[in-house]
């Protein structure tokens, strides 16, 4: 039997922690197929005012520069899905009160995690996190295989950088 753990991509570690979601890939699949995913995203900005982006490896949004973030668990309250997506994305925990909340969006995509049937409906908590460039711990090979730290002007000139992300500096 395949069993997925809900964050696909982190094949270890943030499941010790008391938060893992097991579903088979069939289930999982259907949860995508039916229903919105609910993630937070990390605006992620230094103390050059310059944002944080990851080239990411999975589907959806894969080959873009994103920025940080994830999906909430299920029975996962917002305050701590904050708390490990920091830690998982950035390899530092921050809490929500030192963010700024920027809102809700919605993203659409053609596609989800495992394929091209069909597409993945995220509605995304955005919070802009103000951090110094030498406090992070960036992790590569779950999500992103390497980070780059970009200048508004340029983020949205570039067509590299997913529409989604640039819809936060707009």
């Amino acid at each position: 039997m395949y069993v997925l753990w809900f964050e696909y991509a982190f094949p270890r570690g943030p499941w010790e922690r008391g938060y893992a979601m097991f579903l088979e890939k069939e289930t999982f699949s259907t949860v995508i197929k039916s229903t919105p995913l609910v993630s937070i995203d990390l605006v992620v900005v230094n103390e050059n005012e310059e944002a944080l982006l990851g080239l990411r490896l999975n589907r959806p949004a894969q080959g873009y520069w994103f920025v940080p973030g994830g999906r909430i668990q299920k029975n996962e309250k917002l305050e701590d899905a904050f708390k490990r997506l920091t830690k998982e994305e950035l390899g530092k925990e921050y809490s929500m009160e030192q963010a700024c909340l920027l809102g809700p969006y919605t993203h659409l995509y053609d596609d989800y995690v495992f394929g091209e049937e069909f597409g993945t409906h995220y509605v995304a908590i955005a919070y802009v996190l103000e951090v110094k460039t030498d406090e992070l711990k960036l992790p590569l090979g779950d999500q992103h295989n390497s980070y780059r730290w970009v200048n508004k002007a340029a983020l949205l000139q570039d067509n590299s950088v997913h529409l989604h992300t640039k819809w936060y500096f707009q």
